[in-house]
């Protein structure tokens, strides 16, 4: 920590810059308020400590100074007895604290000690809000013309205060598409809520989603605020919908119809405005048919309905992706690379977990770069992807009675399973048993036993 010390006593200002210096800190001292304002003109400084009494320049104005320079600097000051009124204004004027003459060092690095926490929970906080901001902030990436249409169409929409209902597959980013909504909507400085219904029980989403007053029920010790009160001049964000309970469907229309919530437990009606976007991963028309899904509130829902495409109708912004979560999760070190071998087959993967499967195999690559050939795109090796049976399995089973025997059949089936394992994992024995899940011992006895596959 780097500090200004200015104090015109000599020997308190040599005895403060030795037991600050051999405690580590980096000190500047003067003699003089005009010295030690010319510091803060060349220098930065995260604390100053000024006597108050200085013979040219008063200590108040080297607060005043140090503070309108750098506002997160930290100023504590030296008074007399005489002068603690004076040290009060000090205070006022943004002073942390001040010392009254005379003072043990210890209290001194007592002091410095506190600022020091201070300066690291104010630096993880700055960090933080920006980890926070460039999390709610991030862009729709993709080239694919199908992805530029999707963000013109958002772009649309979000001017709108209209309710939409976002489609996709589990893995395509529909959170992301209602932050983007959010963010450039009017609504953008309210806050934005998100609820996942597949994630919590009835009993409790209920409570989370329209809030409970003291008493409602075992264990409600205090009122709460639901996610929808919560949502209050902002927007709620309704994950997978499809897994609402159809009790609760029917509180939902209302407090959509009405613009008003009822806490459990409660009489009293709250208004509320918010804009609401919905998600869900399952073809809620077809529900209705089903009579699964209430058809009043999905046609309450559905104003504007916005399908995403999932990863294998866009591969050509696999790279993009790739290049975009590399940056988002390596933080030095050595650098990765993603041979032209392993991008072929990522391209050609048919990824069933979406943008969420690719940044989790990217996040591996990064930890584990040497067991690349393990990743699910670097196994499936075929343009079908996982949504074809991997190659080399046969698409029917023989016919039993073919065999002599149960033994013989047995073996066979088991020499073809073994010599799929080995063909999908190129003869990589190792590779092969974690794929069949059995010991790596195991399968080189069997191996052994059955001869060349």
């Amino acid at each position: 920590m780097k500090i200004l010390l200015i104090e015109d006593e000599k020997i308190s200002r040599v005895t403060i810059r030795d037991t600050l210096a051999k405690q580590g800190f980096q000190v500047m001292a003067c003699a003089t308020g005009r010295e030690g304002l010319n510091a803060l003109e060349r220098e930065s400084f995260e604390v100053v400590i000024t006597d108050l009494r200085l013979p040219d320049i008063t200590g108040l104005e080297i607060v005043k100074q140090a503070k309108a320079r750098e506002s997160s600097c930290t100023v504590i000051v030296i008074t007399g007895y005489a002068t603690v009124e004076t040290a009060v204004t000090a205070l006022k004027l943004g002073a942390y604290d001040y010392l009254t003459k005379p003072f043990s060092p210890d209290k001194l690095l007592s002091m410095l000690a506190n600022i020091q926490q201070l300066h690291t929970v104010i630096s993880e906080n700055i960090q933080l809000k920006k980890r926070i901001t460039r999390y709610e902030a991030r862009d729709i990436i993709g080239s694919a013309p199908v992805m530029q249409k999707l963000i013109k169409t958002l772009r649309t929409v979000a001017a709108t205060d209209h309710t939409v209902l976002i489609e996709g597959e589990s893995g395509t980013g529909k959170e992301l598409v209602a932050r983007f909504l959010h963010q450039n909507s009017e609504r953008s400085r309210g806050p934005f809520v998100a609820v996942n219904c597949a994630v919590l029980p009835e009993g409790l989403l209920e409570s989370e989603l329209f809030g409970h007053e003291k008493g409602a029920f075992t264990g409600a010790h205090r009122r709460h605020l639901g996610y929808i009160e919560r949502a209050h001049d902002g927007t709620l964000f309704i994950d997978d919908i499809d897994d609402l309970p159809t009790r609760l469907q029917v509180k939902l229309l209302r407090v959509l119809q009405e613009h008003e919530i009822q806490h459990i437990g409660g009489q009293e009606s709250i208004p509320v405005n918010f804009r609401v976007l919905c998600a869900t991963k399952a073809n809620l028309l077809q529900m209705v048919r089903e009579n699964t899904f209430r058809e009043d509130l999905y046609y309450r829902i559905n104003i504007i309905a916005l399908t995403l495409p999932p990863l294998r109708e866009r591969r050509e912004d696999i790279p993009l992706l790739i290049d975009h979560f590399i940056a988002k999760h390596h933080h030095g070190g050595k650098a990765v690379e993603v041979t032209p071998d392993l991008l072929q087959k990522m391209l050609q993967y048919d990824w069933p977990g979406n943008v969420r499967e690719l940044e989790n195999s990217v996040q591996r690559l990064i930890a584990l770069p040497q067991e690349m050939e393990l990743l699910p795109a670097a196994q499936a090796g075929t343009a079908a992807g996982a949504s074809a049976p991997a190659k080399g399995v046969p698409e029917a089973l023989p016919d039993p009675a073919a065999y002599d025997s149960y033994d013989a059949y047995i073996g066979s089936r088991e020499r073809e399973i073994l010599a799929w394992a080995m063909r999908l994992t190129d003869n990589n024995i190792s590779a092969a048993a974690r794929r069949l899940k059995i010991p790596r011992s195991t399968l080189q006895s069997k191996l052994e036993k059955l001869g060349k596959l």
